[in-house]
């Protein structure tokens, strides 16, 4: 018999699965804390379950979280950065990567095998969308690296959605696995610490927007005419820059939480003064805040990181126009941290 899926069943789901085999109601949610809060891979960490019990649970469910295989994993030299690829059931592959910050820990988590979105930058795409991620494995690369920071009295404590793929084509199982790490008999995270990135998706902004949690968003702009960002985002010419930038304003409006424009900076293609007016422009006035990040360099798409003299003078620019703006601090450069880069490279050396 095929084992079904527990790790990414809501507590009323857990409810009635378990119940229907016969446990009482409140063994349900001993089961949703060992899997949520205290990060368990397998049945028999289950203790306070009885041992027929944690058999019959074994024989009929898997864990996500413990069926994964690590195909490749890389630690920075700093030690603040560990990236894994991570295989599949399925033998498909993702990467996630936690980094350790003075604040804490966070986990940037991808919501799909591989990407459509084809952004001209980007490693994710290289090989073409696979699949979107069900709720077990989006979880599953957290409770990855959570099983292993229990041990040391750490956890995670912030979350960004800004791995391979686009979220907002896979929004109700991503929201569903961040619903589960917000539970107070899980994670406990708030939502004020999780971003969901997009691309620029207008339903999926909008549908995030009714849906009204609190979440913080951020937008992948790395361009601010219409003719530069379909160029380097195809996903622009279906739903152009400024539908996107509306519909955060929408966002913003709804739950007061500034909007995070990204954008990285790549050398000579939109890091000069007249793309930092382009910038100002558009977004000047507005509650957010822009990301600078200079660029990652993918060998197989062409582009290259501009010097930090001229990351300094673009944000100089934004600053002398009263923009909010920040250069992200660069974690796991050494070990090809950019999303996609992983994967993609891994891949490669497959078909060779």
């Amino acid at each position: 018999m095929a084992k079904k899926e527990i790790m990414g069943l809501t507590l009323p789901e857990l409810q009635e699965e378990l119940m229907a085999l016969g446990f009482k109601k409140f063994r349900a949610e001993q089961v949703f804390r060992w899997l949520y809060e205290r990060s368990a891979v397998t049945f028999d960490e289950m203790s306070n379950l009885s041992k027929s019990d944690r058999a019959l649970l074994a024989e009929r469910y898997s864990i996500a979280a413990g069926e994964v295989k690590v195909l490749r994993e890389y630690r920075s030299a700093d030690g603040l950065t560990h990236k894994v690829l991570l295989e599949l059931t399925d033998g498909a592959s993702v990467e996630t990567v936690v980094m350790h910050h003075d604040y804490g820990y966070s986990v940037c988590l991808s919501s799909q095998v591989g990407c459509a979105m084809n952004c001209a930058f980007c490693a994710s795409g290289l090989h073409g969308f696979v699949r979107n991620l069900t709720p077990a494995e989006i979880l599953a690369q957290l409770y990855y690296f959570q099983s292993r920071l229990q041990k040391t009295g750490s956890r995670v404590s912030r979350i960004v959605v800004m791995g391979s793929g686009e979220p907002m084509l896979n929004l109700t199982n991503v929201l569903k696995a961040l619903d589960i790490l917000h539970s107070d008999r899980g994670q406990c995270i708030g939502w004020r610490n999780m971003t969901v990135s997009t691309c620029g998706v207008v339903p999926g902004i909008e549908e995030l927007t009714r849906q009204k949690r609190n979440i913080n968003l951020a937008i992948s702009l790395h361009a601010a005419t219409e003719e530069l960002r379909s160029r380097l985002m195809p996903i622009n010419r279906k739903y152009p820059f400024p539908e996107a930038v509306a519909a955060a304003d929408a966002y913003e409006r709804m739950n007061g939480r500034q909007v995070m424009y990204e954008y990285i900076l790549l050398a000579g293609i939109n890091d000069r003064e007249s793309d930092a007016k382009a910038l100002a422009d558009l977004l000047g006035g507005r509650e957010c805040v822009v990301n600078l990040i200079p660029a990652n360099p993918v060998p197989e798409k062409g582009f290259a990181r501009p010097s930090d003299a001229q990351v300094d003078r673009f944000f100089q620019y934004l600053k002398k126009r009263h923009i909010n703006v920040t250069v992200r601090k660069e974690m796991g450069r050494d070990i090809n941290a950019a999303c996609g880069q992983l994967r993609a490279s891994t891949l490669k050396e497959a078909k060779a």
